[in-house]
């Protein structure tokens, strides 16, 4: 139940082509729905303006399929997060209509084209190749909730030239997200080319000492950019959630 729906539900009640009972219905499933192996919220996106995401890792492929399903029936689009492509190939097969992206491992269930909600462009930008997947989740994320989004990839720091030749872009998007992994220096050099929220995003990239992301999560935490703030290691859904919340403002 999204806030469009509600007030579409309670516009139809109003003008008298809905009934009462009919709403009382629909709100009766709300707000969440109990599965074998899952309290599906479908609630979230009236609540928080996005709705609950499946986070696939873990999940068994009958798993994914019923809280897809229930989100499906409760008119809601469905994205799973996490989705190796031996899993997506399963949820697909019984569920064909869905549409899965290997570079972000996303599975997405709903329209092809999302409406646009952001009120500016979301820039992802990433260091290496090797941080592809976890921008390519920021990316993915943050066109499913309704951003314009431009992607700069490969233009980390032992190769500045290759970001500096990108600066109108930089400074035209309205949020940045800026992955890397290594010792995780992109985000603040990117921070002192711009006057916008800088979201940065370790990732668990590197030689040995980088200790599985932590070098550079360390790094990113110790910014001299005042307008860099920090999500997780190979955090891209969540960098992509908090971006979509400033473009909304």
């Amino acid at each position: 139940m999204s806030r469009e729906r509600l007030r579409a539900l309670l516009e139809d009640v109003k003008s008298g082509s809905t009934e009462i009972e009919v709403a009382l219905e629909d709100l009766a499933r709300l707000p969440f729905v109990d599965t074998p192996n899952a309290r599906v919220d479908t609630h979230r996106s009236l609540r928080a303006g996005i709705p609950e995401v499946i986070f696939g890792l873990g999940k068994r492929v009958d798993q994914i399929l019923e809280v897809v399903r229930t989100l499906l029936e409760a008119g809601q689009s469905a994205l799973v997060t996490r989705v190796r492509v031996e899993v997506a190939s399963e949820v697909l097969a019984a569920l064909p209509e869905g549409e899965y992206d290997a570079d972000g491992g996303l599975l997405w269930f709903g329209p092809a084209e999302i409406p646009v909600t952001g009120k500016g462009t979301i820039a992802v930008v990433s260091a290496g190749t090797s941080d592809l997947p976890v921008a390519a989740e920021a990316a993915g994320v943050a066109r499913r909730f309704g951003n314009e989004v431009e992607s700069l990839y490969d233009v980390g720091v032992a190769g500045i030239h290759r970001l500096l030749a990108s600066q109108d872009l930089l400074r035209s998007a309205r949020v940045l997200i800026v992955v890397a992994g290594m010792e995780g220096a992109l985000p603040s050099v990117v921070g002192g080319l711009v006057d916008k929220p800088v979201i940065a995003v370790p990732t668990s990239v590197g030689y040995g000492a980088s200790l599985g992301g932590v070098a550079a999560l360390l790094g990113m935490l110790t910014s001299c950019a005042s307008n860099v703030t920090v999500v997780n290691i190979d955090n891209g859904f969540g960098a992509a959630y908090v971006a979509t919340l400033i473009n909304r403002l």
